[in-house]
Parts: C-alpha cells; sequence; structure tokens
C-alpha cells in the first residue's frame, strides 16, 4: 500500500497534549511547545509566524482586557469575523475565562447579528473590521445585554469615538494593565474551568427555520480532538491550511483544536479568493476541505488538460491510467505486480507530481473530505494521483465527526466505520444513522423541546441520515430522510446519488434533483462560472453577463450533453428528463446557498416553484 500513499498517516497513540478542557490543553501547549511556530499568516505580501509564547502572550492579554470589563464566568461572547488569526486569539481567551464563544458568519446580515447575539445572550460582541462594525452598530440599540463591541482592524476608523467600542489593541493595552494587577487572573479562571462547562456554541445554518444553537462542552472538544488523532494522525510537523468559516464546525474542530491539541502549523490564507495561490504557496501535509474545493481543483486540471499540447494529453491519459490501476488494485486489497509499480514511479516522476505542484497538494500525505456527500469517482482521481482522500462524517451536534475513513482501508462511496469515541447504529425501522457519544452535543440552547425531539428515547442522536453498513462495519449514506424521492409511480429515488454524478463535471458545481410525487425527474443546476465562461470564449459564443451565459443554446447543449451521460449510468426511471441553469450567480451571501455553498434544497424547490412547474406542463418530452 505504501507505494500509493505514505503509511504515516496511520494513527498515532497517547495523549498528544494534556489537559481536560480547550483552555488547559492551550496554555499546556504554550508551556511546552514556547518557541516553535504554531500559527502563519500573511501580511504585505509576506509570511508572519506566530509562535507559541508570542499566541500566549496575546490570549492572555485579551483575556486580562476582557475581565477588566466585567467578562464573567459563563457569559457570551460572540465573534463576527472572517477566518483570521485574531478570530482564534479572542476564541481562547474567551474560553480562558471561562467564558462562552460564539462565531458569527461574516456574511450574516444585520438582522441575523441580532437574532444570534441576543440569542446567545453575548455580552461582547469581536467584529473584523468596518464593514462588519456597521452591522453591529445597526442592531446594538436592541442588544441591552452588550456592554462593548471590539474591532480587529481599525483601518478607516480611527477618527470614530464610541464609547461602546475599542480596538482589539486597545484591549490588549487594558488587558496588560489588568493582568499586572491580578497577574493570577487568568491562570485561576482556567484552574476553575470543568470539563463539563460549556464551551462553545454553533448555530445551525437553519434551512428549516431560525438557526439553532449547538452547545458543546470542553469535554465533547477534548475528546474529539484526542479520537482523530487515533485516527488520523497529525503532529507538529505537519502544515494545515484555515480558509473555512471558524465559526463552522469544521474549521473549528478539524482546525483549530486538533491543530492546538496536536501542535500541527496552521496557516490562514488570505482571503476566500486567493485559496489555490495559498494552497500552492503552503503546500499542506494534511489539508481538510469541503467537496467543492475539492470539485474545483479537479475541474482546473481537466480544463487546464484541454488548452495543453496532443503529447501533454497523451501522457496524462497514460499516467493516470497507472495510477488508477494501482489505486484499483489497492481498494480491492490485491497485490500490486512489481511492474506496475515501476510504471508508478515513472508516471509520478513524468507526468503525476507536476499535477499534485499544479494544485499545491504534493506534500500532502492525505486529503479529509466533509460536511457534503462526495463522487466516489472523485475520491479515485485523487488516489489514482498517489494521496488517500479519507471522507468523514458528522454534523454540528457531534464535533463534526462520527465516522471516518481509516487510511488503511479505503472504500470509495463509504464514509468509513464509527469513531471509536462514538457508537453508531442504523435505526431498524427508518433507516436512520443515530450516534450516541461524549462528543454529542449538550442540547439546543435556549430550545428545550427541539432538543428533546432530536433524541430518540433511549438517549440516541438523530442525525436525519439515512445510511447502511456492510460486514466491515463501513457506513454508507444513501440519503437525507427527508430528501429520498418517491415518484408518482411510487418508485424511491436517492436524488444524491444523481447529483453527485452531475457534479463531477467540470462545469456543474452543484445540482438539485426534483421529482417527489412526480411523473418524471427533473433538474436545477448551478454551473460553474468559470469554467463555462471559458467554455463561451473557446467556442466564440457571445454573452453580455452571468444570465446571458446560462441562456446561450450552446451552454444549455453543454450541460445536456453532461445530462445525457450521467442518464447513462442510471436506470430509465432515474434519469433527468428536463433542467433549467439557475440564472443568478450566488455567493456565500445568497440564502439559497449554505455556507459550505451547497444548495438548499427545500429553499431552491421553493423559491423557483414556476420554473419547476414550467419543467412538467409539457409532459416528459425527450427522455
Amino acid at each position: 500500500m505504501s507505494v500509493l500513499w505514505n503509511p504515516d498517516c496511520a494513527p498515532r497513540e497517547g495523549i498528544a497534549m494534556a489537559g481536560e478542557t480547550i483552555a488547559a490543553m492551550f496554555w499546556n501547549a504554550v508551556a511546552a511547545r514556547g518557541p516553535r511556530v504554531w500559527l502563519r499568516e500573511k501580511k504585505l505580501g509576506l509570511w508572519q509566524a506566530w509562535t507559541w509564547t508570542q499566541t500566549g502572550e496575546a490570549v492572555r492579554e485579551i483575556a486580562g482586557g476582557l475581565m477588566a470589563l466585567g467578562f464573567e464566568a459563563g457569559q457570551t461572547a460572540s465573534i463576527l469575523s472572517n477566518t483570521v488569526i485574531d478570530w482564534v486569539l479572542c476564541d481562547l481567551a474567551v474560553l480562558s475565562c471561562a467564558g462562552v464563544a460564539n462565531g458569527i458568519y461574516p456574511t450574516d446580515a444585520a438582522e441575523q447579528l441580532h437574532y444570534l447575539a441576543e440569542d446567545s445572550h453575548s455580552t461582547i460582541l469581536f467584529v473584523e473590521d468596518d464593514e462588519q462594525l456597521d452591522k453591529a452598530l445597526s442592531v446594538r440599540e436592541a442588544l441591552p445585554r452588550l456592554k462593548k463591541i471590539i474591532v480587529f482592524d481599525m483601518e478607516g476608523l480611527h477618527q470614530l469615538h464610541d464609547e461602546g467600542m475599542m480596538s482589539l489593541a486597545a484591549l490588549r493595552e487594558l488587558g496588560r494593565a489588568y493582568n499586572a494587577e491580578h497577574p493570577d487572573a487568568v491562570r485561576g479562571r482556567v484552574a476553575a474551568l470543568r470539563p463539563e462547562d460549556l464551551a462553545i456554541l454553533v448555530y445551525t445554518s437553519g434551512t428549516t427555520g431560525k438557526p439553532k444553537g449547538a452547545m458543546h462542552t470542553h469535554t465533547a472538544l477534548v475528546q474529539t480532538a484526542r479520537g482523530l488523532n487515533a485516527i488520523i494522525a497529525r503532529g507538529e510537523e505537519d502544515e494545515a491550511m484555515a480558509f473555512l468559516p471558524l465559526c463552522h464546525i469544521a474549521e473549528r474542530m478539524g482546525g483549530e483544536y486538533f491543530s492546538l491539541y496536536t501542535g500541527c502549523k496552521l496557516n490562514f490564507v488570505e482571503n476566500p479568493d486567493t485559496v489555490p495561490e495559498n494552497v500552492r504557496e503552503i503546500a499542506p501535509t494534511v489539508f481538510v476541505a469541503v467537496p467543492r474545493v475539492w470539485e474545483k481543483f479537479y475541474s482546473g486540471v481537466t480544463i487546464a488538460l484541454k488548452e495543453s499540447t496532443r503529447l501533454q494529453q497523451v501522457a496524462y491519459a497514460w499516467a493516470i491510467g497507472v495510477g488508477r490501476a494501482i489505486a484499483d488494485r489497492v481498494l480491492a486489497g490485491e497485490a500490486v505486480p512489481a511492474s506496475l509499480k515501476w510504471r508508478f514511479y515513472l508516471a509520478r516522476w513524468l507526468v503525476l507530481d507536476n499535477v499534485r505542484k499544479m494544485i499545491g497538494i504534493h506534500r500532502a500525505r492525505h486529503l479529509v473530505t466533509g460536511a457534503a456527500p462526495i463522487s466516489p469517482e472523485l475520491i479515485k482521481w485523487y488516489l489514482s494521483l498517489g494521496i488517500p482522500m479519507l471522507e468523514v462524517w458528522g454534523m454540528t451536534e457531534t464535533c463534526g465527526v462520527s465516522t471516518a475513513m481509516r487510511p488503511q482501508r479505503i472504500k470509495p462511496g463509504s464514509i468509513g466505520p464509527a469513531a471509536h469515541y462514538n457508537q453508531v447504529r442504523i435505526a431498524p425501522a427508518t433507516g436512520e444513522l443515530q450516534v450516541k457519544g461524549p462528543n454529542v452535543f449538550a442540547g439546543y440552547l435556549n430550545l428545550p423541546e427541539k432538543t428533546a425531539e432530536t433524541f430518540t428515547e433511549d438517549g440516541w442522536l438523530r442525525t436525519g441520515d439515512v445510511g447502511a453498513v456492510d460486514e466491515d462495519g463501513y457506513f454508507r449514506i444513501t440519503d437525507r430522510m427527508k430528501d429520498i424521492i418517491i415518484t408518482a409511480g411510487g418508485k424511491n429515488i436517492t436524488p444524491s446519488e444523481i447529483e453527485n454524478a452531475l457534479k463531477f463535471s467540470p462545469y456543474i458545481t452543484d445540482a438539485v434533483v426534483i421529482g417527489d410525487r412526480r411523473a418524471y425527474l427533473t433538474l436545477i443546476v448551478m454551473i460553474d462560472q468559470e469554467n463555462v465562461e471559458k467554455f463561451a470564449q473557446d467556442h466564440d459564443v457571445p454573452f453580455s453577463n452571468y444570465a446571458s451565459l446560462t441562456r446561450a443554446a450552446e451552454v444549455q447543449a453543454l450541460i445536456q450533453g453532461v445530462i445525457d451521460e450521467v442518464n447513462g449510468k442510471f436506470a430509465r426511471v432515474e434519469q433527468i428528463k428536463k433542467f433549467f441553469l439557475l440564472d443568478t450567480q450566488l455567493t456565500a451571501e445568497d440564502e439559497e446557498l449554505t455556507p459550505t455553498m451547497k444548495l438548499k434544497r427545500r429553499l431552491v424547490e421553493k423559491k423557483y416553484a414556476a420554473q419547476i412547474e414550467a419543467m412538467y406542463a409539457g409532459g416528459a418530452g425527450k427522455p
């Protein structure tokens, strides 16, 4: 197996860093790792490093400043910011004050900010810059508990004088003075923390109503961090990237806290648009991302290949074919002949290593994907490059990971066996996956009835995912309970399988299959703007804006061709008969998308009801 991927993915035994709370673990890490680098960020074109000692000094000053402002143990502070180092510093400072840290998406509107700050009873609000400050100021009068707004970046705000706000730099200065007078204050708060105390709030995306604040204790976070290292190891020699929203459980747990526990260096991208560039600069050794990112990398290679020479295309086809042959044998548990191994070494040297460098994953020991289903073919493609892609499954309510693919045995299309720190079962009557363990959340804030509905009578968390398990204990998600389509003819259809096959195309970013109680299936498509625009330019297709691009006959034919190819893989009743392209370029700020850039099925069905009905008005048309 080592011919395909690095055996250093193997789990590590023992406790990497002592501490029964996140705060205690952090301060133990500062003492143990002192001058070593933990965090890195790019400023003015240069990467700047933060050692554990420097990070500890900043966190202690922020914590002292919070206590000087009267921040009490058990109170909540919210953070409204993109993924930057200041986010981590403030999060750890709040936890070091024995407080509760709550993250708010930077794309949230002022109305959403008001709801989340009010529901969480936040007394302190950290904001990134003037844009986020404007939101905070617009709702401040309606937040009577809010004592102070702290601003990270004061650019353009130095002339603003407001007693209700201050800069992060000023808070740190206040903290230095407070700590000088109360040298044991931070240490005392950390020592008084109990593992069962509430640590963080992570609000769900609210696709079926107002967001719900999932409550996570220190025990849940610590146990998950330890457990992850016993499945997918990291160490101080590793480099990871932080670019997903820190208010989402994926980056908070899999990025910040897991790196805190293991000592893995955490590199912060400049902004979401520079991720491809920053990946190549950082060349992470471990890489966690959502399927949207992996699909984007693959489509970039696919498009670049079309622009390459005939010789390069032939060389790539041969090399990826060798990689696929190796991957197929390893996945099947078969021995790899020496002749095939040598061809793979040559394929990597001539072609595949260059593809890896083009993406920025040439140093990666493994890749981790989660938060949404991913095409098994995409996993096999990365395996063919010589890098294991490990799918994990979980949810906000389980600290992010409940099952995880093991690097020693990968099964594309599966989400792996249950993580050893929790139990996973399939409910006999419904097929629903249910979870029990120390990583499971403590309930929804202020919503005891919703909390009760989320658990079975015998204490198992209802996940809402339908699945199956094989003889090796590997689970597979078939769909969301609410998403299964039952056609007018009574046929049960799993839309995610069709959607994943469609998203393997470089021209389709996301797709939603429609057909519940209908005579046939139809499709809503969100195109990949960059790749479709490139197609249009290469084929002299005229367009003036995004909407006209989606209406172009050539683009419609391009997507129809993708659908026709996918239809050939499914039974007639599962084939798409009609489709329409969303003519609006969606971003994370649009209500149709979740923060992880997935289309919200129910909202899309409701918002585009007229277009959907039009696809059924004239019958099935051409199959």
